[in-house]
């Protein structure tokens, strides 16, 4: 447990971040723990590197709707302080504290408050003696005995209330590494690409690394290290598990088509305005932007709600079912205004809002760009090449096992 949140075991994979400001800002990193919580983060890390960053935690945690992690990097008595001032958990580096005497300190402080502790390996601080055995350079092998020569410290001092990561900005050795360190050990894993650097190829980075590994199975708990306000790594760690189906759905999913040239309609700006009208929100439901009624409503029939364009019209759409059909200027407005109905009473209420004439009207517009602009994906040519293939005429085929 950090604080009251479960990591490992069973428990639904949680998101973390670390907040930007100094730790002595109390007012100015609580607002900052504030937006991060309300953007998805679980857990929150602020660095506590100086006396002044341990008082401000004094302040802090008790009045964090988040429980907080003391980053300590080169003293371990900033983790001796972070411990006093009341931190749910610590983070500690096994290449910057090295004595053995202080690490067992901290353990034993650790031990007798019930507090874990998260080994935090990162592949640019490695202990240089293992960096020189390891050929030197960094390697897998070399990150899994640096967080095992530190599980061993804590064990002459009876604590194992442990987590462990073992990040790298390289992805494919952080993923290596990771796998490595499932193999060996049963800890919880905190994933993360460490260093990831700015959006949108530190997003990239982050995410190649720590989806892989969660689609394996490995992992517990996630960080986006990127180059940006935190906030934005807090939503990328939720909209991932989401995505994966690993946690359930908070926010808003809004799904729409790359654009092409059978778009009716500019979709990049319907789905950007339609982003910032419902991100706002916060409703958890799917909402899909599609640029044409042809084969738009089909490919987003899964979604809550969705609109797709035509013929200067929108067609409104409840998980697949026209239920209005809008002018194009009112697109985003109907979208946001179904989106609260969905939301607050759900779908089969909302279906008892829709039109009556909204489904013919709809296939007025499909049936009229059918005509004009064919069938997009070439149906009928295809069924009458497997008629002239299968020397059998007519509007539908039944092939039998046997038959040529």
């Amino acid at each position: 447990m950090v604080g009251t949140v479960a990591v490992g075991g069973d428990a639904p994979i949680s998101v973390q971040s670390m907040t930007t400001t100094k730790t002595a800002d109390v007012e100015g990193t609580l607002a900052q723990i504030y937006a991060l919580a309300g953007a998805g983060a679980d857990i929150v890390r602020c660095t506590c590197n100086e006396i002044e960053a341990a008082e401000g935690l004094a302040q802090i945690v008790p009045r964090s709707p988040v429980p907080i992690i003391a980053d300590i990097h080169h003293q371990y008595r900033m983790a001796l302080a972070a411990i006093e001032a009341g931190v749910q958990c610590l983070r500690l580096n096994p290449g910057n504290i090295r004595k053995p005497e202080h690490i067992k300190a901290v353990a034993q402080e650790c031990r007798d408050h019930n507090i874990p502790i998260r080994i935090g390996v990162n592949g640019g601080s490695l202990d240089p003696d293992l960096y020189t055995k390891h050929g030197g350079k960094i390697t897998a092998e070399a990150m899994v005995e640096s967080a095992q020569r530190e599980l061993a410290f804590f064990e002459e001092v009876g604590f194992d209330d442990v987590k462990i990561s073992v990040k790298a900005s390289n992805v494919a050795l952080m993923i290596e590494a990771y796998r490595m360190m499932a193999d060996t050990m049963d800890y919880p894993l905190h994933l993360g690409v460490t260093e990831a650097g700015p959006p949108p190829a530190g997003l990239i980075k982050a995410t190649a690394g720590i989806a892989t590994l969660l689609a394996e199975g490995i992992g517990d708990t996630i960080r986006y290290s990127l180059t940006a306000d935190p906030v934005e790594e807090a939503k990328a760690g939720r909209q991932l598990l989401e995505a994966l189906g690993l946690r359930e759905r908070k926010g808003l999913d809004l799904i729409a088509c790359p654009s092409c040239g059978r778009a009716e309609v500019d979709v990049i700006d319907v789905a950007t305005r339609a982003q910032a009208a419902l991100d706002g929100l916060n409703v958890p439901i799917q909402v899909a932007v599609m640029g044409c009624v042809v084969n738009g409503p089909g490919e987003a029939r899964e979604a809550d709600i969705g609109i797709a364009a035509g013929r200067r019209r929108g067609h409104l759409f409840v998980k697949g079912k026209v239920v209005k059909v809008v002018p194009e200027h009112q697109m985003v407005g109907a979208l946001v205004e179904w989106a609260k109905l969905v939301a607050s009473d759900g779908v089969e209420a909302a279906l008892e809002f829709a039109d009556d004439d909204a489904a013919a009207e709809a296939e007025k517009d499909r049936a009229a760009l059918l005509d004009a602009k064919g069938d997009v994906n070439h149906t009928e040519q295809i069924i009458e090449e497997i008629h002239r293939k299968t020397d059998r005429p007519g509007p539908a085929i039944s092939l039998v096992d046997g038959e040529a």
